[in-house]
């Protein structure tokens, strides 16, 4: 408790459950790591260093000793073959193993700050020769990374003007006239937010103060005087943030990296639009579905929990309405903004302007002095995650070099024995399952799309496959990052709270995650066969 807290209570002012500035991300206390973590976080550092120098001067991995360049399927690694030779190929490629191995650990045991570690990434990838200075160098300006950029700008738009709270605000007030209602309200304002904002921190702020005065207002209070409407209306919006991203291509970094990573693979573009068609009706549903079930089954509201337990608590909610003002005119202007952008991403595919495009225009309006709606001071950008995914833009880059997922894909099921001849549902089984249950391990979003995306374009030209019918439903798996407090940063700011236990958001967390496997295997055979995505498909998206 700070000086200002204990002066508060030593003259005789009770904590207010209603305030919303209690909620503040600033306000909640920071987790401790635990004694597992801090271990990983102290052997990181030797352990990596170990790994590197084991793999790139001492071990020899047989599967890169001699490289069939009639296997290579990147067409930079067969340039790379012929540029270096047989011998300098392969080294380059036990140098990329081995600079990828040290950098995963020091990523999963946080033993440095990502972004150094990606910064490590770029200039051991250099100094290694596994790839030329200028290509990468350049990752930080690949559009993907411009998108994030604009896309923060734009978010930022929304978050300044008040936009973002108001229309939060005001949908609670206007349809949440009960328990149920409120609820449901949340799905729909996180479908709204998930199509514009691209990081699920961002979402999570602006919503965690209002709906943790609501759960106050039901009753919820942390730690003892916990209810199932407080860990109900936190853990559906931990799920609704995270997988409210999975609408849309733009609903995350990590999405937009797999999206560029199966671009480059086919030498096309996933549009917006393909994307949306795909898993906005599916990601609506698993939110209703989460809601069935909390409410239900695993935190079903007793009577006195379905009523508000203080009087007059959602006139809080219309008090802080009240101070945001009429709309003006800055707020009308993010509005249109808003509306073009989403309009023109939702149709990129009709007129071929890309999204990194439109939304460049979009933050240069915004931008703009005298007609413009922010300044660059008021625009939050995470550069630290820039520079992590300009490391992870730079290791994919490194796989297109040297082609290495794809020659470790044939190894592995050559030595396994499994000839070309595999179904199609089985390889789509197995590599669904392993990117959707790799977020009980992984902490990263973008790590799993570095690492699963690439090994799904490996599997797919090994077995003669579209990449698209293999890669893109792997990606669709990447936003569910809700079980455990560490699996994304929503999780770990949500468990904050003390609003519920680790075993209640496993329970919840762990049942969603089966059935949006199930879910995505069940689609697999339907809609995105319907268009087109998994084979024999009569709609033809791709």
């Amino acid at each position: 408790m700070d000086s200002s807290s204990k002066a508060g209570d030593q003259a005789g002012v009770l904590y207010d459950p209603l305030d919303m500035r209690n909620y503040r991300i600033e306000k909640l206390p920071k987790r401790k790591k635990g004694t597992v973590e801090r271990w990983m976080a102290i052997l990181g550092i030797p352990l990596a260093v170990i790994l590197f120098l084991l793999l790139a001067f001492v071990v020899k991995i047989p599967f890169l000793q001699d490289i069939n360049p009639e296997q290579l399927v990147s067409k930079a690694a067969k340039k790379a073959f012929e540029d270096l030779g047989a011998a300098g190929f392969m080294r380059s490629n036990v140098m990329m193993l081995a600079i990828f191995v040290a950098a995963l650990v020091l990523w999963i045991t946080e033993a440095i700050p990502n972004y150094l570690t990606s910064l490590i990434l770029i200039i051991a990838l250099v100094l290694t020769g596994v790839l030329p200075e200028k290509v990468a160098y350049a990752q930080l300006g690949h559009p993907v990374m411009w998108l994030n950029i604009m896309s923060f700008v734009l978010a930022s738009m929304l978050v300044t003007t008040g936009v973002a709270k108001r229309f939060a605000l005001w949908f609670i007030l206007r349809f949440g006239k009960r328990a149920s209602s409120i609820f449901i309200s949340f799905i729909l304002i996180n479908v709204v937010l998930s199509a514009f904002i691209s990081a699920t921190t961002a979402k999570a702020a602006i919503l965690l103060p209002i709906f943790m005065v609501i759960a106050a207002i039901y009753g919820a209070r942390p730690g003892d005087g916990r209810n199932n409407f407080g860990r109900s209306i936190v853990l559906q919006n931990l799920l609704c943030i995270n997988i409210g991203a999975g609408a849309f291509v733009t609903g995350s970094g990590a999405n937009l990296l797999a999206a560029a990573l199966i671009g480059g693979a086919i030498g096309g573009s996933v549009y917006f639009s393909d994307w949306m068609m795909a898993m906005f009706p599916i990601m609506v549903g698993l939110m209703f579905v989460g809601y069935l079930l909390a409410m239900k089954v695993f935190f079903p509201l007793k009577p006195d929990e379905r009523a508000p337990s203080i009087e007059g608590g959602m006139d809080r909610l219309r008090e802080e309405l009240r101070k945001l003002g009429k709309i003006d005119a800055q707020e009308v202007k993010a509005i249109i903004i808003f509306v073009l952008i989403l309009g023109f991403w939702a149709t990129d595919r009709l007129h071929g302007i890309s999204a990194t495009a439109v939304a460049f225009v979009g933050a240069i309006v915004a931008l703009m002095p005298r007609i413009g709606i922010v300044k660059w001071n008021e625009v939050d950008i995470p550069w630290h995650l820039m520079l992590f995914s300009a490391g992870a833009y730079t290791l994919g880059s490194g796989f297109d070099y040297t082609d290495l997922p794809s020659i470790s894909v044939n190894a592995f099921f050559d030595h396994l024995g499994i000839g070309n001849d595999t179904h199609f549902w089985v390889l789509y089984l197995l590599l669904t399952g392993v990117m959707i249950f790799s977020a009980l391990v992984f902490q990263s979003k973008t790590m799993r799309a570095m690492i699963f995306i690439p090994i799904a374009i490996g599997v797919a030209n090994r077995f003669g496959f579209s990449v698209v019918s293999l890669a893109l439903p792997v990606a669709f798996m990447i936003e569910h990052v809700y079980v455990l407090p560490f699996n994304s940063k929503p999780a770990a700011l949500l468990y904050e709270t003390d609003q519920y236990s680790i075993s209640d958001s496993f329970k919840f967390g762990i049942t969603m995650m089966l059935i949006a496997w199930v879910l995505n295997i069940v689609m697999g055979e339907t809609w995105f066969r319907y268009l087109g995505i998994t084979p024999d498909g009569v709609f033809g998206l791709f």
